[in-house]
């Protein structure tokens, strides 16, 4: 019925039961495949057939419990399956209230898509040789799949959403995507990522994964409220075809957290900044990325985008006189350190050169061995104008109190 309404064949219901699944390739040479148990068999053959088939659901009220807290075996065939296993899921299920102005929404721990996606994605990836089953582990704010069988080759944790996807079983994948189970085969991982972000959640974590096992860790945990605020603005702003792909929710979530220009993709990049989504800080090697300011306007740190902005030479060297006032001297390496992110290793030498030219800095020594201090001839600069200073405060503080005391010994000549 599924497949009929999805190719909007109503004809394609009444055909015989045995033509259905030949013409779907789940029966060859009058024999069901694995992928028609899989899907369509009662869970007495399953059990019998391909009893590694099953999924099991653990509760767990901590996540550093061993033991768990319930237990539920699912053998029924996946189209089933999959609805009972997510209303399951869904009982110690919860919300996050979240508020933009006095409008109030609420964004669930564990959004059904995504589980869907993560479920759908194990059933079609996993290894069917491997004797073990399914396991999925709950905890109030953590939810793992894991699977049977690695990554395909050349698959890996840190390219997973960036190369075409190659399903281990394909006839499954393509069963999954005719019965509109899935939206199309091969983009599952990128609409768990995508949702999983938007949400202002951690993303989605494979790095447990190995070459006998996928194991996907979600967090339930909205880490930044304006993170998901910012992205679904964009979304509503912007018309469908220039709507934002995983790749550059991921791109805004690197930027976010701070991640160097070298591990960002540079394609990414040049079509958020084109959208004005991000802008760029500093110069030459020390070029940074941050949110645009519509970002920080959702947060409670609207003064953070304007510290991001670039570093002038006032504050370079002011920085550079308060660690002088209280280390006497210094090197190199502890300049760069306090214009780290802010100002490559070249651009603090070159104003540091400038410092010592016009004999504000002192220099001891050559190359790495170098130290730097205040120079005699700033520090007498600075005494000298300390002293004007004074004199200065001391001759109006005198004019002051003398006017003080003529406003004083006026009302007495009245009297």
């Amino acid at each position: 019925e599924k497949y009929s309404i999805k190719q909007n064949n109503p004809q394609f219901k009444l055909l015989p039961n045995e033509q259905i699944l030949s013409d779907l390739d789940l029966l060859k040479k009058g024999k069901l495949t694995n992928a028609a148990l899989i899907l369509l068999a009662k869970k007495e053959t399953l059990q019998e057939r391909l009893p590694q088939a099953k999924v099991m659901l653990e509760y767990r009220n901590s996540e550093s419990q061993i033991p768990f807290d319930n237990r539920i075996e699912f053998t029924e065939p996946f189209f089933i399956l999959i609805d009972e296993l997510w209303k399951t899921i869904n009982l110690r299920n919860g919300s996050f209230p979240i508020q933009d102005g006095a409008y109030i929404f609420s964004i669930p721990y564990f959004n059904e898509e995504v589980i869907r996606e993560s479920i759908n994605n194990a059933i079609s990836h996993r290894d069917y040789r491997r004797t073990s089953e399914i396991v999925i582990k709950q905890f109030p704010q953590r939810l793992d799949v894991i699977n049977a069988g690695g990554f395909p080759v050349g698959v890996t944790s840190e390219n997973l959403i960036k190369i075409p996807s190659t399903p281990r079983n394909r006839l499954l994948a393509d069963i999954l995507q005719k019965t509109g189970i899935v939206e199309r085969s091969g983009q599952g991982v990128d609409k768990i990522y995508y949702k999983t972000l938007s949400e202002g959640k951690a993303e989605p974590d494979y790095s447990k994964s190995d070459n006998f096992q996928v194991n996907l860790k979600l967090s339930a945990i909205i880490e930044d409220r304006a993170f998901a605020l910012f992205i679904d603005s964009i979304q509503k702003e912007l018309p469908e075809n220039e709507k934002l792909s995983v790749l550059e929710v991921v791109t805004l979530n690197k930027i976010k957290n701070g991640v160097q220009k070298t591990d960002l993709d540079s394609e990414q990049i040049n079509q958020l900044l084109q959208k004005k989504l991000i802008e760029k800080r500093g110069k030459t090697n020390a070029v940074f990325y941050i949110l645009s300011k519509d970002y920080y306007d959702f947060t409670d740190e609207k003064a953070k985008y304007y510290n991001l902005k670039e570093i002038d030479d006032n504050q370079v060297f002011s920085a550079i006189l308060q660690f002088l006032s209280k280390e006497e001297n210094a090197k190199m390496k502890d300049f760069v350190g306090l214009f780290e992110d802010k100002l490559s290793r070249r651009q603090v030498r070159f104003r540091v050169d400038k410092l010592v030219s016009n004999k504000t800095l002192e220099q001891e020594g050559e190359g790495s061995g170098s130290t730097y201090k205040l120079s005699q001839d700033y520090i007498k600069e600075i005494q000298v104008i300390s002293e004007a200073i004074n004199i200065g405060m001391k001759e109006i503080n005198k004019k002051r109190n003398k006017s003080i005391e003529m406003a004083k010994e006026r009302p007495n000549k009245k009297r």
